[in-house]
């Protein structure tokens, strides 16, 4: 696909009802501003008042511009980060590509946070509470729920060690394939991964913004979004070089393809000449396994 036909595509997409919410700019135009702190202490509530035990009730957001740390950085994170009103420290973290190395990668983002706000001549009992929010545009763990925490557990007892780790992940897929019900009768949670799954129809969309306050100023502060040129340009760009890696993605993984039933063909016919039918019957066993995996994760 050329870069006009990219282009086209991205900007006959551009209202507020199909914007794309996991595009870091507009995610952090809505989420990472004082100005509408009430919408990310709503989503944050959703997510973390079960663990946190008490509500969020106001939060002061925190620098985030870092240096990369490599060329995958530039295209699949996002931090807001920002401290709660009863001192625990919050980074969320959206991400769009799997790069396989989430579990490290979300590791060293919240060492970052936990490490670095910490005062120079500070003790140990002044680091605090951190918590890593990961909102992922793929699956990553085993379990079947969308939503798991994990922390620092001994793993006979299961007593946590303490509460200054928790890193939640929030997995899109497995709740478009997961919840099956109406929006009345989600959670709030469950609202606020529907809103980042985004899709819904537009009746649907309705509906979730009128029922829930916050998703609907999210709708909101996308509609101001829109209005900037510059920021307009910025989400089209953003998008551009989205659908550039997966098309390059899928060009690779073809090949790939190509090359394996190739090496596969030749192996067959060598194996024929021998009369070695037995190899033959575990082989091919062996190839539709691995179509059967390649199909089940890259469609």
């Amino acid at each position: 696909m050329g870069e006009k036909e990219l282009t086209k595509r991205i900007v006959d997409g551009l209202d507020v009802q199909q914007a794309n919410p996991m595009n870091d700019v507009l995610f952090k135009f809505i989420f990472g501003k004082i100005e509408r702190k009430n919408i990310t202490v709503d989503f944050l509530n959703a997510v973390l008042e079960p663990s946190l035990g008490h509500k969020i009730k106001g939060l002061h957001f925190l620098p985030t511009e870092q240096i990369p740390q490599s060329e995958e950085d530039k295209l699949s994170r996002l931090d807001v980060a920002c401290e709660l009103d009863t001192g625990e420290y919050i980074d969320v973290e959206v991400q769009v590509v799997n790069y396989h190395n989430m579990k490290r990668r979300t590791l060293y983002y919240w060492s970052q946070v936990y490490l670095m706000r910490l005062p120079s001549g500070a003790n140990y009992n002044d680091l605090r509470p951190t918590i890593t929010i990961n909102i992922l545009a793929f699956e990553l763990l085993p379990q079947v729920e969308p939503h798991a925490m994990y922390s620092i557990y001994n793993p006979e007892t299961h007593d946590r060690l303490n509460n200054d780790m928790e890193l939640h992940f929030l997995e899109l897929p497995k709740f478009v394939k997961g919840v099956q019900k109406p929006i009345r009768e989600m959670t709030k949670m469950e609202r606020w991964m529907a809103y980042f799954a985004n899709r819904m129809n537009q009746s649907e969309k309705e509906e979730l913004a009128m029922s829930e306050a916050a998703i609907n100023s999210a709708y909101d502060a996308t509609g101001i979004f829109l209005q900037n040129k510059e920021d307009r340009l910025k989400y089209i760009n953003r998008e551009m070089a989205l659908m550039d890696y997966r098309s390059g993605l899928a060009g690779a993984e073809e090949r790939g393809e190509k090359k394996a039933d190739e090496r596969y063909s030749r192996l067959i016919q060598i194996l024929l000449s021998q009369k070695r039918m037995d190899d033959i019957g575990r082989i091919a066993a062996d190839e539709a396994y691995r179509k059967g995996l390649y199909q089940k994760f890259h469609l």
